[in-house]
């Protein structure tokens, strides 16, 4: 609706809408939002340590498995009759 049509009070309660969490974060302070930028950036980091981790641990587990397979094998062939 134009400006010129509104009732004189709508600019008040337009102004006295609650307003979106959007907007209220945009007026958040800015070094709580470094702060929690840093929270989150080392949370990622524990967690893909820890990831990274457990991939070290199967490999480790693959490894042996397959070298414990081969030497069975080898076994097995010096061993047939």
């Amino acid at each position: 609706m134009p400006p010129e049509q509104r009732e004189p009070d709508t600019e008040q309660r337009l102004d006295a809408e609650p307003r979106l969490d959007s907007e209220q974060h945009l007026d958040a302070e800015p070094h709580l939002d470094a702060e929690r930028d840093l929270d989150s950036e080392r949370r990622r980091l524990v967690e893909e340590k820890k990831n990274e981790r457990y991939v070290w641990w199967y490999l480790a587990y693959f490894l042996f498995g397959i070298h414990l397979v081969a030497f069975v094998m080898i076994y097995a062939v010096m061993h047939a009759k």
